[in-house]
């Protein structure tokens, strides 16, 4: 896992390389077009047939990342090379956090070289990180919709797929090496995850067929990101500071419709000195989203940069802090 870690950070997600959910994103989408026909637009079937996506992908994730760790633990030789090989590639590929720093660092870029005003650059790579309409979006609105994805992105992308490594690696360390690991564990969320982006809008047949994918999404981020809230105060000020930004970070973030994404903002808000949130356009609707460190400035570059690095600081910590942990454990069992 820690060479894993090492190797996202290293080269991220190149375009030459097949990514895992590339494959989960052709799954879903060949699926959903045999379920929308199957169903004729009956909202119950397109429920049954959500709740039959969901658990086809993220079970069948979660097996191929079973099968890749059974052949790195079990087999001998050059299989067992070429198998350690996959899992550690496997782990890397369901870690996000290079691509998304640089995803971030290229809007940057962009409004800070466009001239007279002009921030079409800006704004198309801007659409392609977040969910929001772009196309109007002012310079300071660039600056707040960066600082908002790079602080939910962050667990979504990063420490949510840590996470669920981590368990698998908790219940190996226990001795339990039948059981799910790092790899199933991380590719069954992320199969989660890419339903929820593809599937988990509230329009036309997808007000049904993605809301168990949307729910499962909720549910396996529900733990990583108040996580994230309890550890990342500690990487960024002062411990005596800890309860008050856990307070504030719950007390504005939970107004938030989503019960991971306010909560997520909120804390990086209050440690990065960011002030964020307000209305948002999505297609033809706009939404309010609570403000979130309203005393703070408004985001700009260097808050941003704050953001990305109290992000390098907390996967460092938790990285530090669980492999402590797993050797404690393996020295109890031994």
């Amino acid at each position: 896992m820690i060479a894993a870690a090492g190797l996202d950070r290293l080269v991220g997600d190149p375009l030459w390389a097949p990514h895992p959910v590339v494959w989960m994103g052709r799954s879903i989408s060949t699926l959903r077009r045999k379920v929308e026909a199957w169903s004729r637009d009956q909202p119950l079937l397109l429920r049954i047939g959500g709740v039959g996506i969901a658990l086809v992908v993220t079970l069948g994730s979660a097996s191929i990342g079973w099968l890749i760790e059974r052949n790195a633990l079990y087999t001998h030789g050059l299989l067992q090379s070429i198998a350690v090989l996959a899992l550690v590639a496997g782990l890397a590929s369901a870690l996000a956090a290079k691509s998304l720093e640089q995803s971030v660092l290229n809007v940057i870029s962009a409004l800070a070289s466009a001239e007279e005003g002009d921030l079409s650059a800006a704004r198309e790579k801007l659409s392609w990180i977040v969910g929001r309409d772009t196309s109007a979006l002012s310079s300071a609105e660039i600056l707040r919709a960066t600082a908002e994805t790079a602080s939910e992105n962050a667990v979504d992308g990063l420490f949510a797929p840590l996470f669920w490594m981590l368990v698998g690696a908790a219940l190996w360390s226990l001795g339990l090496t039948a059981a799910p690991g790092p790899l199933a564990l991380a590719w069954g969320f992320k199969a989660a995850s890419t339903l929820d982006s593809m599937l988990g809008y509230r329009k036309g047949n997808l007000r049904w067929l993605g809301t168990a994918g949307a729910r499962l999404d909720d549910l396996l981020t529900w733990l990583p990101c108040r996580l994230v809230m309890l550890s990342l105060p500690l990487v960024s000020r002062s411990w005596m500071q800890w309860p008050a930004l856990i307070k504030s970070a719950e007390s504005e973030g939970r107004h938030d419709a989503s019960p991971n994404a306010g909560r997520s903002e909120a804390i990086y808000a209050h440690c990065a000195g960011v002030q964020l949130g307000g209305k948002n356009r999505y297609c033809d609707r706009w939404v309010d989203k609570p403000v979130l460190g309203a005393e703070y400035p408004k985001a700009n570059p260097q808050g941003i940069s704050r953001i990305l690095e109290l992000t390098q600081r907390l996967e460092l910590f938790w990285i530090l802090i669980t492999a402590l942990l797993s050797w404690s454990l393996q020295a109890r069992v031994q």
